[in-house]
């Protein structure tokens, strides 16, 4: 990090405590870039600076900044100018807040540094300050002037280091007004659990592993191409129908993960997860009411299964009485005539 060089130079204003750092870009880029060429003979193309007064081509040297005004007026500003601004910003990072970490909206995030300490003297109060932001699980809000504009700062430890995270004002980050879904939609639980089913299949990644491939890709295009080779060629995009089920696709995406991850084919069938103890909003349930019903016509069915056969058992039961007393009265008929006859 000591040979990286400092894009800024001045000082951490800490209450009273003054510490002087250095601003190091803490990111860099690694895309590939390209230069414009004529198609036509590969010729380079470049830009000239002209002065459109006297028609000449002018030199870095000779090029300053100037303001347009409403009527085109072209008003200089010079680099004493903006040095001279009356900020207290203007060579300083003026901590003005110390707030918990989740106060900041990553919509706000923007480029990032490391404030490396500039010289002996500011070992002390650097650490003091790296160590105040350690106990305190916070971290500061500063404000700092850096290529011609007052910025807002988050400062915050990463390893042995003070970071500072370059933030947008407030009023910079639009409001997601009129972006999400205007027409109502009902998320049934049987999609929120397949849903959760495939977040678990995914599971986490380790930001290590990740690459990029497209750099990866072009790389190769362009060595083949220095090689005088033919390029290589992408694969076939798979043909994907529309899907119009929703449940299908998710479970299909499941499959597709576990087989990724070399889980067994058997394993990839989708099972509904148990019930959230969180409340969830509770949507129309049109299969649960199908499933009420059909319990109810069951229940009716075994009903009158229930009526019939204890009907049935009682007419058995009259059938049976009744025959009992007809065979009763004939044995009486049967007496009585015996009596007379004698």
């Amino acid at each position: 990090m000591l040979h990286v060089r400092s894009i800024w130079n001045g000082a951490i204003s800490f209450g009273l405590v003054s510490i002087p750092i250095k601003l190091v870009n803490a990111t860099e880029s690694h895309s590939i870039s390209f230069r414009q060429i004529h198609t036509e003979d590969g010729g380079r193309i470049r830009y000239r600076k002209f002065c459109e007064l006297e028609d000449r081509e002018v030199t870095q040297g000779e090029i300053g900044k100037g303001y347009e005004d409403a009527d085109g007026t072209i008003i200089p500003i010079t680099e004493e100018d903006l040095s001279s601004l009356p900020l207290p910003t203007a060579k300083t990072i003026e901590i003005v807040a110390f707030v918990p970490a989740d106060r900041i909206d990553p919509l706000q995030m923007d480029a990032a540094y490391y404030l490396q300490a500039s010289g002996a003297p500011a070992a002390k109060p650097y650490t003091l300050l790296r160590e105040a932001l350690k106990r305190s699980n916070k971290v500061a809000i500063a404000k700092f002037a850096l290529r011609g504009r007052e910025r807002l700062g988050m400062l915050r430890v990463v390893g042995e280091a003070i970071a500072m995270h370059g933030l947008l004002w407030p009023d910079e980050v639009r409001a997601p007004e009129g972006l999400a879904p205007d027409t109502d939609v009902t998320v049934r639980d049987q999609e929120l659990d397949l849903a959760d089913a495939l977040m678990d299949t995914l599971g986490e990644v380790d930001l290590e592993d990740l690459h990029d491939e497209y750099r990866e890709a072009v790389e190769e295009v362009i060595a083949a191409k220095a090689a005088g080779e033919a390029p290589p060629q992408a694969p076939e995009p798979a043909a994907g129908g529309k899907v119009l089920d929703l449940m299908a696709a998710l479970e299909s995406s499941v499959r597709a993960a576990r087989e990724s991850r070399g889980e067994e084919a058997e394993h990839a069938e989708v099972k509904s997860l148990p019930q959230r103890k969180t409340a969830r909003a509770a949507p129309k349930q049109t299969g649960g009411k199908k499933s009420t019903s059909t319990t109810k016509k069951t229940a009716a069915k075994k009903t009158t299964a229930a009526k019939k056969s204890t009907a049935k058992s009682g007419q058995g039961s009259a059938k049976k009485t009744a025959s009992k007393s007809t065979a009763k009265k004939t044995t009486a008929k049967k007496s009585a005539s015996r009596k007379r006859s004698a």
